[in-house]
């Protein structure tokens, strides 16, 4: 992988990527886990925040603290799977703005089609991390990044849990400023689009769709 990739292999992030990918894990403790990994992986994602130091009033005396520099979130969600991603962020910056971009797959191109999009009005005074947890082809990240852009945010990641080598290369090509973050890049795509071994379709099993 690239600068611009990179994969989680904190022990707790793939150790509950085992049971997302398991075909028994029910739908309730599926989101609960997108939930959980999501929240993990946007820990790494925020890494850079910068800081300021603060003065800061104990209970024994003042000390010099420091805080997040004023850098303003948005989590911008791919409907409908990325919905699931939300809860999971939302507990580490829970005063993010949070946008929605509805892309689905037509089944017979494999292409992205955009059907809803509504987006923070202040997001150039923000950065923003985009949610899906599969990067297959990649057609809906790339997408959703251009839609973003129009914006003009301060910066764009994307965060994902699982991604293709298909797709990841097709959102680095077209997006070389943004910055990937997974659990893991797994082997391929198959014939209808579906990252192998993967865990099947993530929005179906968030909702209980199959």
């Amino acid at each position: 992988m690239n600068g611009k990739v990179f994969i989680m292999d904190h022990p707790l992030i793939q150790h509950k990527l085992t049971f997302l990918r398991d075909k028994n894990t029910g739908s309730m403790e599926f989101r609960a886990l997108v939930s959980e990994i999501a929240n993990l992986i946007c820990y790494e994602a925020t890494r850079d925040l910068p800081l300021e130091e603060v003065q800061t009033e104990t209970p024994m005396t003042t000390a010099t603290t420091k805080m997040i520099a004023g850098r303003k979130l948005a989590f911008v969600p791919i409907l409908r799977a990325g919905l699931g991603m939300v809860d999971g962020v939302l507990k580490l910056v829970p005063a993010a703005k949070v946008g929605h971009i509805g892309l689905y797959r037509d089944h017979e191109t494999l292409q992205p089609v955009e059907y809803y999009s509504k987006l923070p009005s202040d997001l150039p005074e923000r950065d923003v991390i985009v949610l899906d947890p599969m990067l297959a082809t990649g057609g809906s990240a790339v997408d959703a990044i251009t839609i973003i852009k129009r914006s003009n945010p301060k910066s764009i990641k994307f965060m994902c849990i699982i991604a293709a080598p298909e797709g990841v290369k097709a959102l680095t090509e077209a997006h070389p400023d943004v910055q990937v973050y997974c659990a893991a890049v797994d082997e391929c795509l198959n014939e209808k689009g579906y990252i192998l071994p993967g865990l099947g379709d993530a929005g179906d099993r968030i909702f209980g769709t199959l």
